[in-house]
């Protein structure tokens, strides 16, 4: 059992990394997060690599959903020339998956 959202953001980073190295956890990307991939020319590895590795810095805001809020969660990956990159994205952990709704750079 896990924490009621909202997650502060040390919380936030822990959960986040735990549920997605998890062996049976799934991402749902949503059109806007697929074209700003493809804009930036960043891979899925890559927003798993935020997933797993990148810290959440700063509170949640809610989600259309209730009970689900939307954490920015950044970091560098192998692929982004030594940029940050942010993804904002959805989780649930009792269904370990993730909604991804942006990803973007931390300095744009």
């Amino acid at each position: 059992m896990t924490l009621p959202q909202p997650w502060s953001p040390a919380q936030a980073t822990k959960l986040v990394n735990e549920l997605a190295i998890r062996p049976s956890f799934t991402v749902c990307y949503t059109q806007h997060a697929k074209e700003q991939m493809l804009e930036r020319d960043l891979i899925v590895g890559d927003v798993l690599y935020v997933l797993r590795h990148g810290f959440v810095y700063e509170e949640p805001e809610f989600s259309t959903r209730p009970g689900f809020y939307k954490y920015r969660i950044e970091t560098r990956t192998p692929n982004s020339n030594n940029r940050l990159v942010r993804v904002v994205a959805i989780p649930d952990y009792r269904g370990c998956s993730i909604k991804l709704i942006t990803v973007m750079w931390v300095d744009e």
